[in-house]
Formats: structure tokens, sequence, C-alpha cells
């Protein structure tokens, strides 16, 4: 298929984010001398801008780096629940509900992880890389729109920040930037109106809070390595439905044909029933990992694939007793909502930097003369303390950000990522499958047609379900949605473009050749810059 942009290719470095400004960000970092940490950093907080009904400035940034050579390392930039929150009352005073507002707040951890992320990998200070950021919400951009006091709150920052560094160097001063914001003025600005709203957080969640550093789940896959997060968020499904179409078996099976979208979709909807059955914060849930990715579990999921019949509803536990889906069977539409980014970076030196920064503004106050919202993620807890994902002081929601790569036999790397909730797996498992199986240029096979399940429960409130439902934008062929539904789907049709399939950003570098190449998805503002 034809592509509406083309691959770019640099011979040093490129990005590609999810808004034109954030990339510009990011190239002209590489082209100022910074490493991919420093252009990443800077394209994530620009996203928190720019998209500010996606992306949140004080909300998630889950991050991935694989060094030049070959150290990997995962920084969570997720926050967790107040440790003053009483474990019940979403139980008891809600309705089991997390109700939009201040009671969904959790440690605000974006600021953190990219500080954190300079302090360990990059090069350049806190003021350089967010002198963009601080750029387009003081000026503004696009419709015009200004964020003063946002402005501010990242400009007292670099303040601080710049104060320290003029005599401890630039560890202090990054130091210092973080202290600003967890340790101080704004700290407590924030903390005060969480309180005053009737929410949790307190100055002790705020200031003892680093973002943790974990560990990344790597599988072999054709000569290739893939690399997700952990449990923590929904990483390890991409990873476990690879790992079953692979077992299964899709050679000969064409691109978007039916048997191949039927394979697919029954992967994803095993991978993800386990997700619903195990993951949680590894601190305080017993996550069997290994055990779900064994050949022995991926042969037990394949088992119960029909390949001529849809499965009828969630697919059940196989480990241990596992929790049935608690949300509702729906036969309306998705509830859907709206946030998350990305942004990959590969420089010069072969660093590469995956980033998925997200929480929206539409569910939480702005805290007034901040210009910020501190992270709403708690919705992505279940209310139920039980459950794996369950609600409990000092524990972190299970994410649906998860910034992957993909390690290739020829010494290459593939930052990749997207927006999408519950589609960013499957989104980011069809483009990883037309690059390395069908042998897709980068652009083409991020603007291929794609599909989406939502036979397991949604990661929001109220975390419905639909037992067949296979979305599929209108590019599918009426042939092949047909014989979907003949298989038992409930197929329903997407445009033919649309931005509820993902927008799945990667840069992928070919040693070969000489070559860094970049593609970004057209179905957001999404931009790539190689140079």
């Amino acid at each position: 298929m034809a592509s509406s942009r083309p691959t770019l290719s640099g011979p040093r470095h490129a990005v590609s984010a999810g808004h034109y400004l954030a990339a510009a960000a990011g190239a002209a970092v590489l082209e100022a001398g910074g490493n991919a940490i420093d252009a990443g950093c800077a394209a994530g907080m620009a996203l928190g801008v720019v998209l500010p009904d996606l992306v949140n400035v004080a909300g998630v940034a889950p991050i991935m780096i694989r060094l030049a050579d070959g150290t990997v390392e995962t920084i969570a930039g997720l926050g967790h629940w107040p440790r003053a929150l009483p474990p019940d009352v979403f139980m008891r005073e809600h309705g089991g509900k997390i109700p939009n507002g201040v009671r969904r707040t959790v440690v605000p951890a974006a600021p953190d992880a990219w500080i954190t992320a300079l302090e360990r990998h990059g090069t350049m200070g806190f003021g350089d890389v967010a002198q963009y950021a601080i750029r387009y919400a003081g000026e503004g951009f696009a419709v015009r729109f200004v964020q003063s006091d946002l402005a501010r709150t990242l400009s007292y920052m670099v303040e601080e920040e710049r104060r320290a560094a003029s005599k401890g160097g630039r560890m202090a001063g990054l130091a210092a930037a973080h202290a600003a914001f967890y340790r101080g003025d704004i700290a407590r600005e924030i903390v005060n109106f969480i309180q005053a709203e009737g929410g949790f957080l307190s100055m002790d969640d705020m200031t003892g809070f680093r973002s943790r550093l974990e560990p990344a789940v790597a599988r072999p896959w054709r000569g290739h390595t893939l690399l997700t997060c952990g449990p923590w968020c929904q990483g390890p499904a991409l990873a476990q439905a690879l790992l079953l179409m692979e077992r299964a078996g899709f050679d000969g099976m064409a691109h978007n044909s039916a048997d191949y979208l039927h394979l697919l979709t029954e992967c994803v909807k095993a991978a993800m029933a386990d997700r619903e059955y195990h993951f949680g914060d590894p601190l305080f849930t017993q996550v069997p990992l290994d055990a779900l990715l064994s050949p022995q579990h991926l042969d037990a999921r394949l088992a119960q694939i029909d390949p001529a019949r849809a499965h009828s509803s969630m697919y059940e536990p196989l480990l241990g007793r596992g929790t049935p889906a608690d949300g509702p069977q729906r036969a309306d539409l998705p509830k859907v909502e709206a946030d998350t980014s990305y942004v990959a970076v590969v420089d010069r030196w072969g660093n590469a930097f995956s980033a998925t920064p997200s929480d929206g503004s539409w569910n939480s106050p702005v805290v007034p003369g901040l210009g910020l919202i501190p992270s709403n993620r708690g919705s992505q807890s279940r209310p139920d303390p039980a459950h794996p994902s369950g609600v409990a002081p000092g524990k972190r929601p299970r994410l649906t950000p998860n910034p992957a790569m993909l390690v290739t036999e020829d010494g290459g790397v593939m930052p990749f990522g997207t927006p999408g909730g519950d589609v960013q797996i499957q989104a980011m498992l069809q483009v990883m499958l037309n690059v390395f199986h069908f042998g897709m240029e980068l652009q083409e096979a991020i603007e291929a047609p794609r599909i989406a399940s939502y036979a397991f429960p949604s990661s929001f409130a109220p975390f419905d379900y639909f037992p067949g439902r296979v979305a599929a934008e209108g590019r599918i062929p009426p042939s092949v949605r047909d014989a979907l539904t003949a298989r038992g789907h409930e197929v329903k049709e997407w445009p033919d473009i649309t931005w509820l399939a993902g927008s799945v950003e990667a840069v992928l570098s070919d040693p070969k050749a000489g070559l860094v190449r970049a593609g970004a998805d057209p179905r957001r503002p999404a931009y790539a810059i190689a140079g």
C-alpha cells in the first residue's frame, strides 16, 4: 500500500513525536549536540504543553532507555496512591467507582521521571531541555493557547536549577529543579489544593517520591529482542501476544486477511485476559510473569484458540485462581478516555529513548496559579482493593502507557509506542509485524489499516467489556470483515483512518545502511524529523 508520507532517513539521528512542535524540540536538542535522552525529555515535556488535553506536565511519563553499549533501563514515571488513602474509600463512599476530581490523584511523577533520566544518562540541564515547553506555554501555539501559569511554574524550576548549578554544577542544578517541584512552593501549593478539595495527597508523599527503576522484560523473537516495561503497565501483554502469534504460526497468511486478523485478535484477547487476572504493581501483587510467558502457558492458551471460531467471552484463567471480569458486558460503543502521547529518539551514538507521557486535563482540576493538574492516573486502579490492580495506599495504578523497543538482529534498535489505552499494544503489535514480518517500510507499516479487540475489561472506569467486539478501520476490505463476522466476531466499522486505532511513532536505526529511519502516524498531529 502507498503511504501518505515518506519514511524519513538521516545519517545521524531521528525523532518521532505525537505533535510536530514536540518533534521540533527534540530535533533542536539533537542538532545542538544533545543525546537521545536529552532530546526525548525535551520532546516529552513539550507534549505536556502542546497536547494539554492528552498529556499533563505533572502526569505520568514511563520511559525506556537503551544505551549504545546495550544497557537497558526503564524509569516507571508513575506515581503511587497517597499513603493516607483509606483503602476502602471508593467502595464505601463512591459506590465502587473512582470519581472525577482530586480523589483520583496519585503523586505526579513526570517531572521526576524527566529529571531522573537526565541525571542518569543525559548531558544537558533541566533548563536546556525545558526551554521549548516554556516557550510554547508562554508564547502559545497554533490555536494561540497561552499557559502563562505553567510557563511560570517551569521557569521557577529553571531558576532554582540555575542558582544551584552556578555553584555545584549540572547534577546540583538538576537536584535543585527536582526539589523545587517536590519539596518547595510548588509541592505545597499542590498539596494544599488537593487537600482543600477533599483529596489525600500529602507533603510526605511528595518529598519522598522518586520513580522506581524497573527491569525491562526481554524476549527473543526471530533473532530480534523485544523489550517491554514490566507488569506495572500492560507492556508484557505485547510480548505475550507476539509469542502466541509466533507459536501459533502465521507464515503464509496474507496481510490483514481474515485468517491473520482472526489469529491476531484471539492472541490479543488471551494476552489481555492474563493482564486482567494478574498484572499490577509488583511491589503489592505477585505477578507470575515468567510463567505467563513460558512455553507451557503459551501452549495452554493456544489450545483454547479455535482457528475457525472467535472465543465468545474473555479467556478463562489458567494460572491460579485469577479474578473474574467485574466490569459489565456491554453492547454499545466503548468508553474512550482520550489521553497519552509518545516520543521515540535514536541519536548519532546509538542511544535510544522511548517514552509515553500521559494524563489528560479533563477529569481533574487545575491547581490555581500553577497551570498543571496533579496526576489523575488513579483512574486506572480498580476501586476494589482485592483486584490485582486494586487501590491501596502507596500502590501504583496499572498503566496502559507502555514504551517499548525492538533490538534487531543486525544491531539496530527501534523505539516505538502509541497512545490509545487498551488499543496500545494491539497497534504496536500490528506495526511491528508489518515491518519485521511483512517487510513494509516504516511509514507504510504505520499507516496500514488496523483493528482492535475490546473482548476484555477496559482499563478505564467503569471497566466494561465487549465479549466479541472487534473494531476495524474502513480500509479493511468488506469481504474480510464479513469473514470475521462469520467466525463469531462482532465487527464494528471505524472510519477509514481514525485516532481510535492508536498513533504509532517509531524510529529505527539501520546499521547496514548507516541511517536512522523514522515514521509518524497521520492519525494524530504526529511528525518525525531525521537529520
